[in-house]
Parts: C-alpha cells; structure tokens; sequence
C-alpha cells in the first residue's frame, strides 16, 4: 500500500471504489489499523458510490510510530486529567486531525466526506473544527463530545480501558482478545461470528501487532481535554451521529450531547448495537451516511 507525507509523519493509506467516486474518508480509533474496518462496512459504502479512503492514524499500523515515548500510563494520565491537571502526550487529537487533512492535500482532494469512529469520532470533529474547508459532510459514529460531566465506563469496561492490549503478545493471545472484546463491548442485539473475528484479529496480529502506540493513541485523547466540546457548535457541514443503544463504552448520552452540539444535526440510535459494527447494522448506518451526503447536495 502507498503512503503519504503529511505533517511531520507517514500515513499508510489504501483507496477502494470508483475513481469518480464522491470521496470518503474513514478515521479509525484506537489502536484501528486499515484492515480493521469490516468488509462488509467498507463494501456498502464502495456499493452506494463512495471513494472510500481509509488509512492508519500516526502511531498504529504501517504509519510512522512514535517509540522515543515509550508506552503510556493511562492510569496516571488519567488521575491528572480528573485534577485539571496537564497531561504530557507526544501528539494530541489536532495533530491527529491535521494528519487527516494533510492526507487529503496529498491525495489532491479539497473535500470529503468524513466518517469517525469511536476516538476517530473525535478526530473527526475535531479536523472539521479545524479544517472545515475541508469537510462537506460529516458522520459521527460511537463517539463522545469528550465533554466533562459526561457518562464514563463503569466496572470490568474502564478497567478493560486501562489495561494494556494482548499482554501475551502472541497472536494466539490477540485472537482470543478480540472474542473477549466482543462480549465485553460488542453489540449484544446482532450475533457474532467468532471464527471471522479471530480471522481478522489474526491479521491484524501478523500486520502490525503494537500495543504502546495503542495506549499513546489514548493520551492524546486525554491530553486534549474538554475543549472540543465547546467549539462543536462551529461545525458547520451536514452532521450524522451515529450510535448503539448499547454501547458500554460510550454511553449514548454522550452521542447525545455531540448531537446537540452541533447545529442541524441529526442522529440515528440503533437497538442492540454495542461498540462494533455489526453486520446487520451496516446497511442502516450505510444508509444514513447516504442520506447525510446528500443534504451537502442540496
């Protein structure tokens, strides 16, 4: 796959769907490597149409790492961030979000739209904060305001939060994670299938298995505060949140804020999704993306 210089680091991008297609630009969150995003998610967007690029954030995958860090310790990041304290991080969510617009200048697009994902939900609002010139519409998916106040996780899912990922480091260990993460986080409503999920972990594993850029990718997002949250109402471009009625991660009241945040914007909550993309939600969430696209057409 190609990469593309862009605001002091490489960015491993891949394109699927037609060369004339409406450009879309996927931002993963933590620790989400390209082949992360499901095929059935990235095939309905390529069948409505879509151009669709998706790349590895800075710090994950095959894009520049930042190893003269080292692994964070969230569970200190976040102590301080409870005291409004500052947190030291090597990057925050606007360096993350300048990455997302540098990748576009470098592959000649003025516009696109944009969908975020979970901590990329935050890059995304935070790159059409900054570089609104940039967005002609945004898609908001599993992702919080980060305003303080907010629902967080609770029990054995914050603990999950700040526990390091695969501390086996095998791929056997990753495989068997991404089945526990799925009952932990995932979509109760939707079945799963376990063999595909161990498939795709396993790939994952052999790409790029690297948990410190991981828990770097998490800094940041702590790093950056609560500030998004006030600005939110600066986003001018078409806006859909998306988000499951029952996601233990982000709790739906903190969709619920980033819709209300954002002037015009509207929100689909799907019933028994979790924290994933499960397959018998794609063509809804799809749909929607659809739907918001053309309000930037009329």
């Amino acid at each position: 796959m190609p990469k593309a210089a862009t605001n002091g680091v490489e960015l491993e991008y891949e394109l699927k769907g037609p060369k004339n297609g409406a450009p879309l630009l996927l931002v993963g969150g933590l620790g989400v490597q390209i082949p992360s995003w499901t095929e059935t998610f990235v095939d309905a967007l390529v069948e409505r149409g879509f151009r669709v690029i998706a790349y590895d954030n800075r710090d994950i995958g095959l894009s520049t790492k930042h190893d003269d860090w080292g692994p964070a310790d969230i569970k200190a990041a976040f102590t301080q961030a409870r005291a409004k304290e500052k947190v030291a991080a090597p990057y925050t969510l606007e360096d993350m979000a300048d990455d997302a617009a540098g990748l576009l200048d470098a592959l000649g697009i003025d516009k696109a739209h944009i969908v975020g994902s979970s901590n990329g939900g935050a890059i995304a609002q935070t790159l059409a904060i900054r570089h609104p010139e940039k967005i002609a519409t945004m898609a908001s998916i599993m992702a919080t305001s980060g305003r303080r106040g907010l629902p967080r996780p609770q029990g054995a899912v914050a603990e999950w939060l700040a526990k390091p990922r695969n501390p086996s480091g095998t791929r056997e260990g990753a495989m068997d994670e991404a089945v526990a993460n799925s009952h932990l986080i995932g979509s109760p409503g939707f079945p799963r299938d376990e063999a595909v999920l161990r498939e795709r972990a396993g790939r994952l594993y052999h790409r790029s298995f690297y948990p410190a850029g991981n828990s770097r990718q998490l800094l940041a997002s702590i790093a950056s505060g609560d500030g998004r949250a006030a600005r939110l109402s600066e986003i001018s471009a078409p806006t859909i949140v998306i988000h499951g009625r029952e996601d233990p991660l982000v709790a739906l009241g903190c969709a619920e804020d980033v819709q209300q945040s954002i002037p015009g914007a509207e929100m689909l909550v799907i019933d028994g999704m979790g924290h994933d993309y499960p397959d018998g939600a794609v063509p809804a969430i799809a749909d929607a993306i659809v739907k918001n696209a053309e309000r930037a057409e009329s």
